[in-house]
């Protein structure tokens, strides 16, 4: 009896232990109601105020996850003078600075605030006040896209700023006076802004800084100062990666027998001038670092002439004193690479990439093997080098005769085939399988006109791994036909080449020159809009319309690039 006495204490303790203990109750639907604002102070669209502090009431607990980050306010203050805090059901926020005179402020809190349970978020929340007599009703709404095609479909984080012009600061410096958010397709409405003269940029943040990181970050500007005097809409961004910091040599120093140069950026041209060039001395490019070799020289001393180029178009024009030196550093292998694709039509191409400047071809050991045990002897004649004075990638095109019925090659060099310019051999042979295709089952012509008068045009038929498979350059006309395209499902994609250097180029911030224009081929019946279908035996005929202009979307001359056309015509009938 008193060991059930015992017992029946724990047993009551453990019960109001249970009862005074709060937490999330078991069992029953699951909570998908956001936090209702019960109420707000001060109240929105209060005027003639300056708040020390805010403070927002809901209707059950809720918590707030990085809101110096997640709160978007216009125009700018100091957040990180700002205190929130969650106390229960209430979120209060501590400004702890002076707020500008005849102002209209406007918070955003995003997703800043959550229940604590299932981490709803209340819709829309947003409080607008003025410091003044009057709020500030001025709006500036348009839409971002990215020049090139990315892998989520819908956007995330892409914000869009207003600078006051006269600031000191700009989108890569500082967060902007006024900002907005662009949606999962890109459109954005900046509200409450006061008249007054700005300079306007989009932009992908994603580390929450609000500004953007001109080496990781995609960013764009419309360039021209926008006046703000009555509401602007049908405002058109397009933003990519553009590093436009300094474009420098960091060290230039002998490394073994040879001699580097170590830039700040990758490099998009090179051009070397030496008397010795490609006889005595060679180079290779791996990303920021140009190495020199020099076969002779040792312990001395040459001038070369370098000139470079990144992909802002910024140079560098100098002249180095490269230093061969004696040592008896261990020589970098020599690893060869096969690029370029696997199937081929009369032709069979292929490159090699080097690591080193290839010296020797052993063209005894270079052969295309078909059937069980017939070869074709790879001569010289059939090798050259894109780059006269790069030698690092090695094109070998080899014809095939129709005599050969052949659909299956294999190509194969043994090891101690190519020496580079060290002397070093390759280590492991080399091994590619071909396939040759059937005429007929090919499209016979993929017909794509441009419709630009912008010349010239790089025209570029993509694979789904955004490996160009086939271009052309049009310099005199804005359409062309591609020719024995293998089936399949691809980009057709045209670039406007405004500087005649035959690549894309990238925006400049500092010298305000817009990225060149790139003009997707699309389909807007098509869930994958910039997918084509290009059939054996099929003529397809595509017309590439140009996309919106950068800027405040007054160009009434260019079509909606939703007016895409697409037409088949079955050869057959």
């Amino acid at each position: 009896m008193k060991y059930f006495k015992y017992l029946f204490t724990i047993y009551i303790i453990i019960l109001l232990v249970s009862c005074a203990k709060q937490s999330t109750p078991m069992g029953g639907p699951k909570d998908e109601e956001p936090p209702e604002l019960l109420s707000i102070t001060p109240r929105n669209e209060s005027l003639n105020i300056k708040p020390r502090t805010i403070e927002l009431e809901f209707d059950e607990y809720v918590k707030v996850e990085n809101p110096n980050k997640q709160i978007i306010i216009t125009p700018r203050i100091k957040k990180e003078e700002m205190e929130v805090t969650a106390i229960k059901n209430k979120v209060i926020l501590k400004l702890n600075q002076e707020l500008e005179d005849s102002t209209t402020y406007v918070f955003n809190f995003q997703k800043t605030i959550k229940d604590i349970t299932e981490n709803n978020v209340p819709d829309n929340l947003k409080l607008v006040f003025s410091t003044g007599p009057t709020i500030d009703s001025l709006t500036f709404s348009g839409n971002v896209s990215y020049i090139f095609p990315q892998k989520e479909k819908l956007m995330k984080d892409v914000l869009v700023g207003l600078y006051a012009l006269g600031d000191t600061t700009d989108i890569l410096t500082a967060p902007p006076y006024y900002i907005g958010q662009a949606d999962s397709v890109g459109n954005f409405n900046i509200t409450n802004i006061k008249a007054g003269e700005f300079l306007a940029y989009a932009w992908h943040d994603s580390n929450n800084s609000l500004k953007a990181e001109e080496k990781l970050e995609a960013y764009g500007f419309l360039g021209d100062t926008i006046n703000i005097t009555t509401d602007i809409s049908g405002v058109q961004f397009y933003i990519s990666k553009s590093d436009i910091s300094e474009f420098k040599i960091n060290r230039r120093a002998a490394v073994g027998n040879n001699f580097d140069v170590v830039v700040s950026k990758f490099p998009v041209e090179i051009n070397i001038e030496h008397e010795d060039i490609n006889h005595k001395i060679f180079f290779r490019k791996n990303e920021k670092i140009i190495r020199f070799y020099h076969t002779e020289l040792q312990n001395d001393s040459t001038a070369i002439q370098l000139n470079l180029v990144d992909s802002v178009g910024y140079k560098i024009d100098t002249l180095i004193y490269a230093k061969f030196e004696e040592s008896d550093r261990a020589k970098e292998k020599l690893e060869p690479s096969i690029q370029g694709p696997k199937s081929f039509i009369s032709e069979l191409s292929l490159d090699i990439k080097f690591n080193k400047p290839l010296n020797e071809i052993n063209y005894d050991s270079l052969i295309f093997k078909y059937d069980t045990a017939s070869i074709i002897q790879i001569k010289k004649e059939y090798t050259y080098f894109k780059d006269s004075i790069d030698r690092t990638l090695l094109t070998i095109a080899l014809p095939i005769p129709d005599s050969i019925s052949n659909e299956s090659f294999n190509f194969y060099a043994s090891d101690s085939t190519f020496k580079d310019i060290e002397g070093v051999y390759n280590e492991n042979k080399l091994e590619a399988a071909y396939k040759k295709l059937n005429a007929e089952s090919l499209a016979e012509e993929v017909k794509v006109k441009v419709n630009t008068t912008e010349l010239p045009i790089i025209l570029q038929i993509l694979n789904k791994k955004d490996e160009i498979i086939a271009e052309k350059y049009l310099i005199d006309s804005n359409e062309t036909i591609f020719n024995n395209i293998e089936p399949g499902v691809y980009y057709i994609r045209a670039i406007i080449d405004n500087n005649n250097n035959k690549r894309w180029d990238t925006s400049n911030l500092m010298e305000n020159r817009q990225a060149e224009p790139i003009y997707y081929l699309e389909n807007p019946n098509d869930e994958n809009s910039r997918d084509t279908t290009i059939r054996a035996g099929w003529i397809l005929e595509v017309t590439i319309e140009p996309n919106k202009a950068v800027g405040l979307g007054n160009n009434s001359l260019q079509k909606d690039s939703n007016e895409k056309i697409i037409e088949e015509i079955n050869v057959d009938n």
